[in-house]
């Protein structure tokens, strides 16, 4: 729509098959392009961007729909200012399994779960640990990540997990979830979620959750004048 190659920067990448509600990302659009993507006639009194949200709507797929857009201030970058990352994960105990307009979002799991003791060993892995245990290995990336919630409620057969964290590494909450589970159907205990945290390498004793049940709902930023500040910290490598 700009008739210029414009690179769009998102706040987090989701597995294959993982939804997002509350994505964000930024393009850098050139001053001369932007007119490009507007209609020789716009509705009076439209906000700024009205007509190119319009635009992407009937451009897009189905699936994908951006519903807003701003001006960001010139320090802003909608992966590396960001402060937390927030996610739900969704299970169904349901005996028949999930309803179908929840099927893509829910996942059917067919045994019953001790949400108390998955609470209990969440409780275990919040803060700044390394989580080499439930990540998948990526040459130069770091895993030491701080988890700053992580807990699960009942909903009659529906079970939610609600999980924040100033970033995640790769398959991070779905083997998180993976690992409570096993806690949940008393397979495994707190003290072993726990000493996850010790290993140096990802933990084959356990199978990450399935990816669809799995939601990113939110990204939250600091004040416009601490983007910069935050950005600087975000790229610095953490080491153990």
């Amino acid at each position: 729509m700009f008739r210029t190659p414009v690179r769009l920067r998102a706040a987090g990448r989701t597995d294959a098959g993982v939804h997002a509600t509350g994505q964000v990302a930024h393009a850098d659009v050139p001053v001369e392009a932007l007119p490009n993507a507007y209609a020789r006639s716009s509705r009076t009194g439209d906000p700024e961007f009205a007509p190119l949200l319009r635009r992407l709507g009937r451009f897009l797929p189905t699936d994908v729909r951006i519903v807003d857009i701003a001006r960001a201030p010139s320090d802003f970058d909608a992966r590396f200012s960001a402060l937390r990352r927030h996610y739900t994960y969704r299970l169904s105990t349901a005996p028949y399994g999930v309803e179908p307009q929840q099927a893509r979002y829910v996942t059917a799991w067919p045994r019953a779960l001790d949400i108390d003791a998955m609470n209990a060993a969440s409780r275990e892995l919040l803060g700044l640990h390394d989580f080499a245990a439930f990540c998948r290995r990526r040459d130069g990336a770091t895993t030491i990540r701080d988890l700053q919630r992580l807990d699960w409620s009942r909903d009659g057969d529906l079970i939610t997990a609600r999980v924040t964290a100033d970033a995640f590494c790769w398959s991070m909450v779905r083997s998180l979830v993976g690992a409570l589970l096993a806690v949940g159907e008393h397979r495994r205990t707190a003290a072993w979620c726990r000493e996850l945290l010790t290993t140096t390498s990802r933990s084959s004793d356990f199978a990450a959750a399935p990816p669809h049940g799995l939601t990113l709902i939110g990204v939250d930023y600091p004040p416009d004048d601490e983007l910069a500040s935050r950005a600087v910290i975000t790229r610095d490598l953490r080491t153990r």
